[in-house]
């Protein structure tokens, strides 16, 4: 009976090699398949909309009641520009420093991007379109007209805000109480002398033409 052959050692080493290779390869694709799932995985989190959705929200602006569905995160400011055609406060800085966006909640000036609109639900809000007409101006309002005590306008309507506030409380402030009222409003196109003759004029208007 003729002995049966083995393997060379060449023979074992060649499968031996083989079949790393094979599992080194099956192990790489299985490796780099899950890396593009665990990738697809990160991606569709980013995108994912996180949190609920929209809820209504009853806003009283200017004397009239305005509801509408935003979302909890969405503030004042962007409620009124987005959902309601209020532009009149501008969207500057978006972080409470320049206060072109002042409005009135209850009648103290308030940064309407640093408020959410839930917040402010059942509160009296009044904007500058609740302030006067072009036909009909405020007393501020026709002073800063008077005195062109503007120039790109997009802080305007923060300073108008505020100092209708301020002289509303203390109507004849003198221009250091005025002044100390627009504290929190800034003005990059410097239109600080026409301002401060409009603080002059609209005090003296509001306090009786004295």
């Amino acid at each position: 009976m003729a002995e049966e052959k083995k393997p060379s050692r060449d023979s074992e080493s060649a499968i031996s090699r083989r079949g790393f290779l094979k599992g080194f390869g099956a192990g790489g694709a299985a490796a780099g398949l899950l890396r593009s799932a665990h990738a697809q995985e990160e991606a569709d989190a980013a995108t994912a909309v996180h949190g609920p959705g929209e809820i209504p929200v009853t806003l009283t602006i200017n004397g009239r009641n305005h509801r509408v569905n935003v979302e909890p995160r969405v503030t004042l400011l962007d409620a009124m520009r987005n959902r309601l055609d209020l532009t009149g406060a501008k969207k500057v800085c978006d972080r409470g420093t320049c206060g072109a966006c002042t409005v009135l909640i209850e009648g103290e000036p308030a940064y309407s991007c640093s408020m959410l609109a839930v917040e402010a639900e059942g509160r009296k809000i009044t904007t500058i379109e609740g302030l006067g007409t072009p036909e009909q101006l405020n007393a501020v309002q026709q002073a800063f007209v008077e005195n062109d005590a503007q120039q790109c306008g997009f802080c305007t309507p923060g300073f108008v805000v505020a100092c209708t506030a301020t002289l509303s409380k203390n109507p004849g402030a003198n221009l250091e109480e005025a002044q100390a009222g627009c504290g929190g409003n800034l003005c990059r196109c410097g239109t600080y002398q026409g301002m401060n003759q409009a603080l002059l004029d609209a005090a003296k208007a509001m306090k009786g033409g004295a």
